[in-house]
């Protein structure tokens, strides 16, 4: 019997990551009642999705749901996306879910956290959606011309550190490096992304020449930067170039230098976009070399098709931490 059903109890599933794992012949089937698993064909149904948070709001729920699809032969399943600030939740209720392993396979983006809530590990990174990041009908080629951008510098995101805690130190340091900048004449801009449309972060993405990372809300009061952030996918697939602060799980996706760019603070930030700037062609041959890298390794088909592998490798009986 072939597993090629998906019960959704849930809807925070990223829209691009189920986009292609319905393209994998998946029938996403959404439910809320997970004891639809137990009519019909229980052996169709590849796994359970359901928020990792469910565990934290309902953990009765999460628990019946689990008993009752391990009976079933059917793996609950989760994809962080927020470790390891989790949304700033109590960490005893963090810990009493690692202890509880309500969940058979927790996907995540990062690994830093020791927690693993579940029997299975699976990392499990952000990716470019490129049905919306793309290069838009630009070419490689075409980004190679300097007289097309009018920034040098750039970067669009949340930026409110005043509404949102997690967004203080990246509106303290985009604030420092605007007047570093500007006394070097260095022309950038730095805005909330609210309201921007896809094909405005497109256009802006390919009018900059360094197009730049920092921080995350999944960061607030971790010890190190670690997860890496949907832009880091999504500037690359547009054919801009990426300059981002330094992070754990750069390495597991990346090879620095070759494919990927990185800053280690405010004067090393300084010092890099100055030097990209001062080697225009270089810097378009290492964002060509990311641009081939991402969209070889790094879109939702290639995360679908992790998930769905992992997904088969439990039914397989293999545990831990999965490929």
């Amino acid at each position: 019997m072939i597993r090629d059903v998906l019960l959704i109890a849930h809807g925070s599933l990223h829209p691009a990551l189920r986009r292609e794992l319905a393209a994998r012949g998946l029938v996403l089937r959404e439910s809320r009642a997970w004891q639809d698993a137990d009519r019909g064909e229980p052996k169709r149904i590849l796994g359970t999705y359901t928020w990792f948070y469910e565990g934290l709001r309902h953990p009765l729920t999460v628990w019946g749901m689990h008993r009752f699809l391990r009976r079933q032969g059917i793996p609950l399943f989760v994809w962080n996306q927020d470790a390891p600030h989790y949304l700033n939740r109590a960490a005893w209720r963090l810990d009493w879910l690692d202890r509880a392993h309500l969940f058979d396979i927790y996907a995540t983006h990062s690994l830093i956290d020791s927690r693993r809530f579940a029997d299975s590990t699976l990392y499990l990174a952000n990716a470019a959606d490129t049905a919306r990041y793309n290069l838009h009908g630009a070419t490689l080629a075409d980004l190679r011309d300097p007289a097309r951008y009018e920034h040098d510098v750039s970067f669009f995101g949340a930026m409110d550190g005043l509404l949102y805690k997690e967004m203080r130190d990246r509106q303290e340091f985009f604030a420092a490096l605007g007047e570093r900048l500007a006394a070097s004449g260095i022309r950038f801009l730095f805005r909330e992304s609210t309201g921007m449309s896809v094909e405005q972060q497109v256009a802006l993405i390919q009018k900059t020449r360094i197009n730049l990372n920092f921080g995350a809300s999944c960061d607030y009061g971790a010890p190190v930067a670690s997860g890496l952030p949907e832009r880091c996918y999504g500037i690359p697939s547009c054919g801009g170039f990426l300059l981002c602060d330094k992070r754990t799980h750069a390495g597991d996706d990346f090879t620095p230098g070759d494919n990927w760019a990185e800053f280690d603070g405010l004067d090393d930030c300084v010092a890099k976009i100055e030097f990209r700037l001062a080697n225009f062609a270089a810097t378009r041959d290492l964002a060509e070399r990311c641009h081939a890298h991402v969209m070889t390794h790094h879109t939702y088909a290639q995360r679908a098709a992790v998930l769905h592998n992992a997904l088969l490798a439990w039914h397989a009986g293999k545990r831990g931490k999965l490929p």
